[in-house]
């Protein structure tokens, strides 16, 4: 079959034949519906060297964001029938410790001693025709569309984990969430947080029609440049925002999140760009203001994510690709050429 292969460190991926795989105990066979195409992943194969904290030694499957049908089951496992779709909870954990029996297998206490990180990123993924997943991490998708649901299992599931913890900081009338970065993740964001909060949404890019999209969702809207701060206080009024998601973690956004939060205030950090906080002390923080950083989420958070959009709450914007143009789609992914989410669908017409 074939699959989108990270080789070799620092090296563009490629589009190989593999072997078909076979479930084991404890497994599932999903002829995969969609696989979403993720910045995480341009990481994997082009920033990180052989031994950095994080790397995930090559070769696997590239696609972390799966989505797919039952095809075949492995021995011991049952309650499942062929065709039906599923969302993939993309981490795996050793299973056994405090952490993974609760679903939170992103923060398995035997992380280090685990051969992969999740289905994608050390274990063969779902850029391919099948894949291979545990059974423990399928999240049923009734009649929804499984193909446009596939980046849930990351950009909607990780903003859905941020903004769950920040509710206690949205409660009540007249509070401000600030969404910095609207890709696929921060634009899924502006939806949960219409969905589940009545605060007023401001967003901030530099596309402007990443700034469309998310007005459409029914944010408010600054773009960046020298005055980004300033508007952002304005909109909030004068007190900043009460919770603010930056999706992007680089340097700038950190420091944009830092000038932005209002005293009381939460910032969440779920970009991954490697920024620090620069020029923090007593004094320039906002008073009990707090930064902090999640990871994906749970696997009852996916249920609850996945019943948002068979609710209609939420529903990702998409680019859909062949398998055989998948290559491509990492190609504008890196050129920062994608608005939304790139689907890569080995199995249907485009």
């Amino acid at each position: 079959m074939k699959a989108v292969v990270f080789e070799k460190f620092q090296t563009f991926p490629s589009l190989t034949d593999i072997e078909k795989p076979t479930p084991g105990p404890g497994e599932v066979l999903l002829k995969v519906a969609g696989s979403g195409a993720c910045h995480s992943d341009v990481a994997l194969y082009k920033e990180f060297a052989e031994g950095d904290p994080g790397a995930s030694a090559p070769p696997f499957v590239l696609g972390h964001e799966i989505s797919g049908w039952i095809e075949e089951v492995g021995p011991s496992v049952d309650g499942f029938t062929k065709g039906d779709a599923y969302l993939v909870y993309g981490p795996i954990g050793c299973g056994h410790c405090k952490a993974c029996s609760r679903g939170q297998d992103t923060y398995c206490e035997n992380q280090a001693s685990m051969p992969y990180l999740a289905s994608g990123i050390g274990k063969n993924g779902g850029m391919a025709e099948y894949v291979v997943v545990p059974a423990r991490n399928l999240v049923p998708l009734g009649d929804a569309d499984p193909i446009e649901a596939a980046p849930l299992s990351d950009a909607g599931l990780t903003p859905y984990h941020a903004i769950k913890l920040s509710l206690p900081n949205l409660a009540g009338g007249g509070k401000y969430a600030l969404v910095i970065g609207l890709g696929g993740l921060g634009l899924v964001a502006v939806q949960i947080l219409k969905a589940l909060t009545g605060a007023t949404i401001i967003a901030t890019d530099m596309k402007e029609d990443a700034m469309k999209a998310a007005e459409e969702l029914g944010a408010v809207t600054v773009p960046g440049g020298a005055d980004q701060v300033e508007r952002i206080r304005e909109i909030a009024g004068g007190r900043g925002a009460d919770a603010v998601f930056d999706f992007v973690g680089a340097t700038p956004t950190i420091s944009t999140a830092h000038a932005s939060v209002a005293v009381q205030g939460r910032i969440t950090i779920v970009g991954i760009a490697g920024g620090t906080l620069e020029g923090w002390n007593f004094f320039t923080n906002p008073y009990e203001a707090t930064i902090t950083n999640t990871y994906w989420g749970t696997i009852e958070d996916l249920h609850e994510v996945a019943a948002m959009y068979r609710a209609g709450q939420i529903k990702p914007q998409i680019e859909k690709y062949t398998l055989d143009n998948a290559l491509e789609a990492y190609e504008k992914l890196e050129a920062g050429k994608i608005n939304g989410r790139a689907v890569i669908v080995p199995h249907a017409e485009i």
